[in-house]
């Protein structure tokens, strides 16, 4: 996303669950891909964090693959649960139907409150997601 990024330290540990953690990190400046990225992955550590920056707005605001998706796909890579990524697809087309960015946002003129809340939305549900193939 093209908003104005305020960064604040990596979330490591806390007693929060993993859209709780995404939503907080989300409101505090990360896009939706680096949100998920550590709310399910603490230990994914600032490199991993940086090079989830790239895939906000649809890879490189390109409004392609929702960032929320590929951060999530990430997590569960660096878990060892990358085989069970088609879940996260298959999951987010059916709560949302479609994975691009540009179609999520097209009801949202870009940038807007409105935009940055659904934004949130889909954040905060992926990292739900991406926790509970986690846990499994």
């Amino acid at each position: 996303m093209l908003r104005k990024f305020r960064r604040y330290n990596i979330v490591q540990q806390s007693d929060f669950s993993a859209e709780e953690k995404a939503g907080q990190l989300f409101d505090n400046g990360y896009n939706c891909a680096q949100s998920v990225l550590q709310a399910t992955c603490p230990k994914a550590g600032v490199d991993l964090n940086n090079i989830a920056a790239a895939f906000g707005g649809g890879i490189g605001n390109s409004k392609c693959l929702c960032g929320a998706i590929s951060g999530g796909v990430m997590a569960l890579g660096l878990r060892g649960k990358g085989k069970r990524s088609d879940e996260v697809v298959i999951g987010f087309k059916a709560r949302n139907r479609t994975t691009c960015c540009k179609a999520l946002s097209a009801p949202f003129v870009w940038l807007s409150k409105e935009h940055s809340d659904n934004c949130r939305r889909l954040t905060v549900e992926t990292a739900e997601h991406i926790a509970r193939i986690i846990c499994k």
